[in-house]
This record gives structure tokens, C-alpha cells and sequence, in this order.
């Protein structure tokens, strides 16, 4: 399969952005293959903010599998690294390189070890989806190293078994996850409903109200609103379904008014759901709280959505302005009514809170 002794080392890297669910993932039919009990829909932010960058890299050396996230070196033992793993080496094609006298064959992947470093350029762990963008990140980049032919379609089927929202990480713009009904989940998968300049009047703003690690965890607290929560059934059942129809014409529409009501109300059921669950979660905090009033009162005193609100499994608020100007008042509110700390200044001097207003999906920086 080689060259001189087996001393080369082949690598790619790659960089995935993260997505916010517009219609809540919360719940599993099936744990394993990670089975969602209702559809739902993102929008992918932009990977210069919020993203995951991986490389790996493949040689005939490497003794083992291994990984380092953010520099920390982690275990590879976990089902879910050896799905995306195992599921990308049976799709690895034969891969050449004359100058460097390189030619992989399709059966050689199956025993060659990678060597995976990722880094995220935001908190792990504090309800901003960092498993989504670097689960997708992963088998992107793996799936370019291998010389995998298969469509985002086939590679997000893979990426779920990761992470359930890395699916919709693999596109840019407006992405919708269908749960599917065969067992087996070959039919749960992302599609893109929108590219990333459908709607790109619009800047999403995220305030980071905590960056700590959340107690409970989305996959145990699924686990508990499936076996506990009435809300959850109902909501799969009667309230998602159509609520995804009305997102998707919103989306089609460009209709911010819709989009808006519909976001926030759904974010708020699904921290009802949290709450209806045995024993309750609780994932904001009361800085949460007092940014939905302020939004709710802006809203209302206008009598039309200036702004929409969503809130993933932790207390950091996504912001959605319909265009620049609206968010321009927004980022003064937030300024005055949460003043932030020195220590909050970002990159650009301002508070814990992060803008963009461009949508784009998975990319490749190269291979070398």
C-alpha cells in the first residue's frame, strides 16, 4: 500500500460550523442509532464564529487510533466515535498519490489507524451544540481522507450516529433532519430546505450568559424526558408535525414574523418539556429568563417580532434579528441591561456575544 517502508503520513483537515435548532431535537426512539422521536430544523451558523476544526491523519506508523479535543487527548473506545469510525472504513475507496509514491487500496482502510486532533473555538459542553459541529467535523474530514463518494445526505446518517445534530452541521443555510420510520434508520437524515443566501438579511447573535459545563447532560436528560415526560409525547405527536410545515413555508417566505413566533415557542416548549420531566431539568438560569422578558416587551410594545429567541439544552440565548439595523438596537439593549464584565470583552471588544449574518456549511482547507 506504500512507499519507502510505510514512512509517509497522509492528512486532511477540515473545519464544520455549528447549527441552532429553530425546531427543538429532544428525544430518541432509538438510543443506538440515534433515532430522534420528531423532525426538526436548523439554521448553520458561520464557521469563522462557531466551529470545529479536525485534522486527521492516516500512516502505516501509527500503532492505534487516538484523538485530542482542544488539545487533551480523549478515548476513542466510545460507541459513538466507533460508528462514525467504522462506518467511514467501510466506505473508504482506493486513494493514489504518484509523486509520493502513495496508492491505498479500498481494503487497506480497514487496517490503517488515524490520528485525530479537533479543536472547537467555543465552549464545549454549554448548550451550544459543540458535539454537532464536531461530530460532523469529523466524519467530513475523515470521509475526505478516505476518498468517501457518498453526498452530505449519506454522511450525515453517519454524523448522527455521533451526535444527533452533527447531521444538520453538514449543510449551510436551513437544514431539516427527518426522524424517518425504518428501524435500521436508513431514512433519518438531513436535507437542506435553503442555501446559505436564501434568507442572509438575517444576523444571529448569541449571548453567552455562562460557558460552564451544564449539569445534565442532553443525552441522559433525552433519555429521562422520553421514559417521564407526558409534554414530550404530545409535543412529538400533535405539535411538531405541523409546526415544521409551518417553519419550512416561513423559511420559504422569508416570512420573519412567522419564523419568529414559531421559534420562540417552540424553544419555550421544549424547556416546558425539560421542566415536565422526573426529575425537572433545568437548563436556564435567571440572566435567561430576563433576556426572554426583554425580548417579549420589545416585541409586544412594537406589536410585531423585532427579534426571536431560541435557547438550546444550557442558559446562552440565540438572538435572531431580521436584518442589521434591528440588530444594532438589540446588541444596545443587551449592552445596558447586561452590562458585561472586563473579563466578557471579546476579540472585538464586545460583550459575551457573538454576531453573524452569513450561513455556511462544511468545508475543506485541504490535503497534503
Amino acid at each position: 500500500m506504500a512507499a519507502s517502508e510505510g514512512q509517509w503520513v497522509l492528512m486532511a483537515t477540515g473545519r464544520s460550523p455549528t447549527n441552532i435548532a429553530v425546531i427543538k431535537y429532544w428525544g430518541k426512539r432509538d438510543e443506538a442509532l440515534i433515532l430522534p422521536v420528531n423532525d426538526s430544523i436548523s439554521v448553520t451558523l458561520d464557521p469563522d464564529h462557531l466551529s470545529a476544526t479536525t485534522t486527521v491523519a492516516v500512516s502505516p506508523s501509527f500503532p492505534s487510533d487516538r484523538m485530542w479535543l482542544n488539545g487533551k487527548e480523549i478515548s476513542l473506545s466510545g460507541g459513538r466515535f466507533q460508528s462514525c469510525l467504522r462506518e467511514i472504513r467501510k466506505r473508504g475507496c482506493e486513494f493514489e498519490d504518484e509523486k509520493k509514491g502513495i496508492k491505498i487500496k479500498k481494503e487497506d482502510w480497514e487496517n490503517l489507524h488515524v490520528h485525530i486532533a479537533s479543536y472547537n473555538n467555543f465552549p464545549t459542553a454549554a448548550g451550544l451544540a459543540s458535539s454537532a459541529a464536531g461530530f460532523a467535523c469529523l466524519v467530513f474530514t475523515l470521509g475526505k481522507l478516505m476518498n468517501v463518494k457518498e453526498d452530505y445526505g449519506e454522511l450525515s446518517s453517519i454524523a448522527r450516529q455521533g451526535s444527533g445534530s452533527a447531521c444538520r452541521s453538514l449543510y449551510g443555510g436551513f437544514v431539516k433532519w427527518c426522524m424517518g420510520k425504518k428501524d435500521d434508520g436508513s431514512d433519518s437524515l438531513a436535507v437542506q430546505l435553503a442555501d446559505e443566501t436564501h434568507w442572509n438579511d438575517l444576523v444571529i447573535i448569541i449571548a453567552v450568559v455562562s460557558s460552564k459545563q451544564k449539569e445534565t447532560s442532553s443525552t441522559s436528560g433525552m433519555r429521562d424526558s422520553v421514559e417521564t415526560s407526558p409534554l414530550l409525547r404530545y409535543r412529538a405527536q400533535t405539535v411538531v408535525p405541523s409546526r415544521v410545515l409551518k417553519m419550512e413555508e416561513a423559511i420559504k417566505n422569508r416570512d420573519f414574523d412567522s419564523f419568529a413566533k414559531l421559534t420562540c415557542a417552540d424553544s419555550n416548549q421544549f424547556h416546558a418539556v425539560c421542566l415536565d420531566t422526573s426529575p425537572p431539568i433545568f437548563y436556564m438560569n435567571d440572566t435567561s429568563h430576563r433576556m426572554i422578558s426583554l425580548v417579549e416587551k420589545w416585541n409586544h410594545s412594537q406589536g410585531t417580532p423585532q427579534v426571536a429567541y431560541t435557547f438550546d439544552a444550557g442558559p446562552n440565548a440565540v438572538l435572531i434579528a431580521p436584518n442589521r439595523k434591528t440588530a444594532a438596537l438589540l446588541l444596545q439593549k443587551l449592552l445596558y441591561y447586561f452590562p458585561p464584565q472586563d473579563k466578557d470583552l471579546s476579540r472585538c471588544g464586545r460583550p459575551s456575544c457573538t454576531s453573524r449574518d452569513e450561513d455556511t456549511g462544511s468545508e475543506i482547507q485541504g490535503r497534503r
